[in-house]
């Protein structure tokens, strides 16, 4: 899931317009940008089956990015890394670190949903869960695109963007779910895992530099 991610973060950060909707989207794809590091450190690992053409379905050992117990200490991390980062928003500092929290625990959730039981609880060889929605992938982009529609309308309910920065990111919004939709369908097998995760966390990057980018110009508010 990626575009699902974005719908989320866009969801979540309607709570809180004070601070820019692409930290809230950083924040909802921080997980992923863990994994790829750690696949390209060799800590966690990405194999490419056999079956990948039909599947589309990567197989994953990332405890440390994915595992809950980790997925809670990141969302943690975060969480404490937006109350320093936050000083001016006084009262409400609060409730925006556990919002960003709830962002990048959010990835874990919705990962859960579609992954094969392979997201472990804790270490490597803990139960792992996984609804497999992916198995049944007409559905799992029917909910995904869900999910990125209403996050994106409620998210613009009452936006302090101006109307081009408003527009902009309702069509880079859209333009990651048909990423999305296509490389869950048309994209041929990634050359290597090295390719995949390379490729991947350089995604990750300039999508979260353009939301960011987009949620703090043209700002009719605080930016």
């Amino acid at each position: 899931m990626f575009a699902g991610h974005v719908g989320a973060a866009l969801a979540i950060g309607r709570a809180e317009r004070r601070v820019n909707v692409g930290v809230f989207i950083a924040a909802a794809l921080l997980l992923d940008i863990v994994l790829w590091i750690l696949v390209l450190l060799g800590l966690e690992s990405v194999a490419i089956p056999a079956d990948f053409a039909s599947a589309r379905q990567p197989e994953f050992v990332f405890p440390w990015s994915h595992g809950l117990l980790a997925s809670a200490a990141w969302s943690a991390f975060a969480a404490l890394a937006a109350w320093i980062a936050y000083p001016r928003l006084a009262s409400a500092r609060g409730r925006a670190a556990l919002l960003i929290a709830a962002a990048v625990f959010s990835h874990w959730l919705l990962d859960a949903l579609v992954h094969r039981p392979e997201l472990p609880v804790a270490g490597s060889a803990s139960y792992k869960v996984g609804l497999g929605l992916w198995n049944d992938l007409p559905i799992a982009l029917t909910v995904e695109a869900v999910i990125v529609v209403v996050g994106l309308a409620l998210f613009m309910r009452g936006t302090r963007l101006s109307r081009g920065k408003s527009l902009a990111l309702s069509a880079f919004s859209l333009l990651i779910l048909a990423f999305t939709v296509a490389g869950m369908t048309l994209a041929p097998p990634p050359p290597s895992p090295e390719a995949m995760a390379a490729g991947s966390l350089a995604t990750l990057v300039l999508v979260v530099a353009v939301a960011c980018w987009l949620g703090s110009l043209g700002s009719r508010g605080e930016p």
